[in-house]
């Protein structure tokens, strides 16, 4: 493959002809007469540019979520510039969402529009939308949309599947220290950061931003660990232990603030509210689940081992998923219980269970591995760099990424003394899929501008990069060990 050329050349080419192709895709994609056939070639668009990402990011030894996310912002940006209508209806895909919404419920489409999208983009995206191949487009980011959700539930589940109540008992307080140090940090910091650098904002846009900075991303950090060796040290455990009670206080953090955004207040009363609703799901979940879980395999024991698997964890997560929402909680919340929930053990009327050909988990990652790239692709799609030229989403993304990381080596505290105390800061420093995740709910619930979302999207980026460079030289660099015993 282009043997005889410079890396640098080689990169141009191929530059070149990912962004011919991705033209070439957005163009076509309503060009057929089959009404599913843009869709198809609409969303497998995506995902070749997703697996172009990951193998990117892979072959320069960085997380896949960072190759997806990249590849999106650059196929959305280029797109934007070169004026390919598919994928300014991606970019601006939430704001005519709602737009669609308020025209379903009565509203003129011009006045929906306006109120969706603002004076200067509503005429823009009407004239596409009105164009040929409007409603196909419209097909094709509905479609997406779903499938990207899809992709974060079952991406959650399997987060779940990895995390152990048992070895949570096991990991000790150090863990549980470092983990609420490691929320309550960044939500303090991150609030007075978009207290002082965005005052027009509302205080429900503040805790917002506050509760997407508290994130951590248990799978980057578990494979940068793994990738330098480290996976059975000290600073490991602790680190892993603390970054998955991290993910619970996350979620349970998402879920009140969320609360608050829906009802409109900052209503302590409504707060409180929240977490109880949030502590009878959970109660519930663990203590009713395991029993509709016999039930369910009961039902389905003459069914094939494979099939009994599929079937009742799909069915299991989605009935989480929308118990949560029922009670006011992101989805996520529920995915993530059902997999901490389900396990393989439950499927003991097919034999022992070390004999089983495929566990859970090897059945549901084929739906991650397609699903989830659509989610970080088309967050980099609707990342917009034309609002970085503004020196105020400068400073403001300057100013989260500094609350981030300094919220998170902080945490380090937490852990012993005889701990590389820096390490394990540095470990829980990468928001990752996590912060994106939070990042595109409060985007769905329009909280976030598109000049904040894109500086959020910035801050998971900075953060999930520089952890690998520098928790090698923590790990590894005695001085600074010692320092800080």
């Amino acid at each position: 493959m282009l043997r005889g050329t410079t890396p640098v050349r080689r990169l141009l080419v191929g530059l070149i002809l990912l962004i011919a192709s991705g033209i070439v895709i957005a163009k076509t994609a309503a060009g057929h007469a089959d009404p599913i056939a843009p869709v198809i070639l609409g969303v497998t668009g995506i995902l070749f540019f997703a697996v172009i990402g990951r193998f990117a990011a892979r072959n320069m030894n960085q997380p896949s979520v960072l190759g997806e996310l990249l590849m999106g912002i650059l196929l959305g940006n280029f797109g934007y510039w070169l004026g390919v209508d598919f994928i300014e209806v991606l970019r601006e895909g939430p704001a005519i969402f709602e737009m669609m919404d308020l025209t379903m419920s009565g509203e003129p489409m011009q006045q929906a529009a306006i109120d969706a999208l603002g004076y200067e983009k509503a005429p823009e995206i009407l004239a596409i939308l009105h164009g040929p191949g409007g409603a196909a487009m419209i097909q094709i980011a509905h479609t997406v949309d779903v499938f990207s959700r899809y992709g974060v539930i079952f991406m959650l589940f399997l987060i779940g599947l990895e995390t152990s109540l048992g070895e949570l008992k096991q990991v000790g307080p150090a863990s549980l220290r470092v983990a609420g140090i490691g929320v309550v940090m960044p939500f303090i910091l991150g609030f007075v950061m978009a207290r002082l650098l965005m005052p027009e904002l509302s205080i429900n846009v503040d805790l917002f931003v506050a509760a997407t900075l508290g994130a951590t991303s248990v799978g980057i950090t578990a494979r940068v660990l793994r990738d330098l060796g480290q996976s059975h040290s000290l600073e490991s455990r602790v680190i892993l232990g603390a970054a998955v009670i991290d993910d619970i206080l996350g979620l349970v953090m998402l879920a009140i603030v969320s609360g608050i955004i829906v009802s409109g207040v900052f209503d302590p009363w409504n707060a409180a509210t929240v977490i109880v609703l949030a502590s009878l799901f959970l109660v519930i979940a663990f203590s009713v689940g395991p029993m509709f879980l016999r039930f369910s395999i009961k039902m389905v024991q003459h069914l094939d081992i494979i099939e009994a698997k599929m079937f009742i964890s799909f069915l299991f997560v989605m009935v989480l998923a929308w118990f949560a929402n029922l009670v006011g909680l992101a989805t996520i919340v529920g995915a993530f219980a059902a997999g901490v929930i389900l396990h393989d053990a439950y499927f003991y009327h097919w034999g022992i269970i070390d004999e089983h050909q495929f566990s859970i988990r090897d059945l549901i990652a084929p739906l991650e591995v397609i699903l989830v790239p659509i989610f970080f692709v088309l967050m980099g799609v609707q990342v917009k760099l034309e609002t970085f030229a503004d020196m105020h989403v400068v400073l403001m993304a300057g100013g989260l990424i500094l609350a981030a990381i300094i919220g998170k080596i902080v945490s380090g505290i937490g852990a012993k003394r005889t701990t590389n105390r820096l390490a394990v800061g540095i470990g829980m420093m990468p928001r990752g899929e996590v912060g994106l995740v939070f990042a595109s709910i409060g985007k769905s619930l329009n909280v976030f501008s598109d000049e904040l979302f894109s500086a959020l999207v910035l801050m998971v980026i900075v953060t999930t990069l520089i952890t690998p460079p520098f928790l090698k030289l923590a790990l590894f660099n005695k001085k600074h060990s010692k320092s800080l015993s």
